[in-house]
C-alpha cells in the first residue's frame, strides 16, 4: 500500500473553525430541560396518533407530575391500565390524539383513569441507543 503524505493543519479552508464561536453554556441538559427533577421521569412514546404536534414513535417525553394540568395540555395517563399521550379535554372529560384518525376517547366514571403527568419537552433520537430500547419495550 502506498502513503501519500497529506499534511492537514486546522482551518485548512482558511477559515476559523465554526465550533469557535460557541461558548459553554455552564448548564446540563438536565438544567435546560427539566424544570423540576423530583417529579419528572421520560417516557417513550409509541404510535403515530400524536405526530401533528411533532410527537413521533420512539421519541423521549420528558412529563412533570407536578405541572398543573390545564385544558388541552398534552399528557401521560393510566387509562384502564394502558399508559397513554394525548390532549386532554377537561371540560367533555375526553382524550384527544393530534390525528383525525383516532376517535377521541371519552373518560367514563367506569374507566381506570390516572393522570401521570404533562409532557413538556419531546426529544427525538436519530440514532436509537441499544440500552434504551431494551431497558424501555
Amino acid at each position: 500500500m502506498k502513503v501519500i503524505p497529506i499534511f492537514i493543519e486546522a482551518g485548512i479552508s482558511g477559515f476559523e473553525s465554526p465550533a469557535a464561536e460557541y461558548k459553554e453554556l455552564g448548564l446540563s441538559l438536565d438544567q435546560l430541560l427539566v424544570s423540576n427533577p423530583d417529579a419528572t421521569f421520560i417516557g417513550l412514546a409509541q404510535g403515530p396518533s400524536m405526530q401533528e404536534v411533532g410527537i413521533f414513535d420512539g421519541d423521549l417525553l420528558l412529563v412533570d407530575r407536578s405541572e398543573p394540568v390545564k385544558d388541552g395540555d398534552v399528557i401521560v395517563a393510566n387509562y384502564n391500565g394502558c399508559f397513554t399521550c394525548k390532549f386532554i379535554d377537561k371540560k367533555n372529560a375526553r382524550l384527544l390524539s393530534a390525528s383525525c384518525k383516532h376517535q377521541p376517547v371519552n373518560i367514563t366514571p367506569e374507566d381506570e383513569f390516572q393522570i401521570e403527568g404533562v409532557v413538556t419537552r419531546s426529544i427525538r433520537l436519530h440514532r436509537q441507543v441499544k440500552e434504551l430500547s431494551t431497558c424501555m419495550r
